[in-house]
């Protein structure tokens, strides 16, 4: 074979090659800081591309997720001079390659410092207390102004949070007697509360059991007077009824007489009767009329003649 052939295919070779080894596919959520001859070309998003040999070089592979930093806890002075231990957790995203690679050297380390410069400030103008319950507050603060100070580098802050909060053991132990004080406090309001609750639904109970008793006493009176009121009622009408027989066999027995045309005679037997009546009961004194001792007479003449 022709040496001059032989040359050109190895050159043809090594073009493609060097063609080869220059293609480079960028992932998603990923970029690429180009630069061409030393200084920045270009910034290479997600796809196929091509770098010029021995003129473009990648100078930065750049992550577009969104990432998140555990700093180490930071002493920090509260503004009642109590020195305690924080540590934050700051969540952020890259949105400018170029920036974040020729804006700050080292950017997590400037973040760090600069999150541990802003928190020794706030928490400086805040109390024991106010710093143990504003924790929300302190992370709006401070993510603001790692936000605003990390523009220049193509950072975006989107979270800031105080992971843990560690006063010096002797506030520990008081905070700790002070929440088991608290407690106690809490228990016995609540024991009281709950005693007072009883109490007072006893009495209640007691009062309505009185009340029904009341009631039911009252309504048994007016039971026992309605039935002795019936019970008079009847006996009334019992007595009215009897008198009215009384009277009307009286009436009857009249009218018989009347209807029978009685003499005398007649008439004085049936006094004679009526007077043996009188006799059978308890009086002590009778006073005889004059026609009945007539009768009398002639009754004890008759039984002489007969005996």
């Amino acid at each position: 074979m022709n040496p001059f052939i032989i040359v050109i295919i190895l050159i043809v070779l090594a073009v493609a090659l060097l063609i080869f080894a220059n293609i480079r596919v960028v992932p998603q959520s990923k970029a690429v800081v180009i630069e061409r001859l030393g200084t920045y070309f270009t910034t290479w998003d997600t796809g196929l591309h091509v770098k010029i040999p021995f003129l473009d070089r990648m100078a930065k592979t750049v992550s577009l997720k969104e990432q998140v930093v555990d700093f180490k806890p930071q002493p920090v002075i509260t503004k009642d001079n109590v020195t305690m231990q924080i540590d934050t957790v700051v969540f952020f995203q890259i949105t400018d390659p170029k920036l974040y690679c020729y804006g700050v050297e080292s950017p997590i380390s400037a973040i760090e410092n600069l999150s541990a410069t802003t928190l020794r400030n706030i928490i400086g103008e805040l109390e024991l207390d106010s710093t143990l319950t504003s924790r929300d507050t302190i992370n709006a603060k401070i993510r603001v102004i790692l936000d605003e100070a990390t523009d220049p580098w193509g950072i975006k802050v989107n979270r800031v949070e105080l992971k843990n909060i560690i006063p010096p053991r002797e506030i520990q132990d008081a905070m700790e007697k002070q929440m088991k004080a608290e407690r106690e406090r809490r228990e016995a309001i609540l024991r009281a509360e709950g005693e007072k609750q009883s109490r007072i639904l006893v009495a209640e109970g007691h009062k309505e059991s009185k009340i029904l008793e009341a009631e039911a006493e009252k309504q048994s009176a007016i039971l026992r007077a309605e039935a002795v009121k019936e019970a008079k009622i009847r006996e009334a009408e019992g007595e009215a009824q009897a008198i009215e027989a009384v009277q009307k066999a009286t009436a009857d027995a009249i009218k018989l007489l009347n209807e029978a045309n009685a003499n005398d005679a007649v008439l004085k037997l049936k006094a004679l009767e009526a007077f043996e009546k009188a006799a059978d009961g308890q009086a002590t004194k009778i006073i005889i009329p004059s026609e009945i001792q007539g009768i009398a007479g002639l009754a004890e003449g008759v039984i002489q003649a007969t005996k």
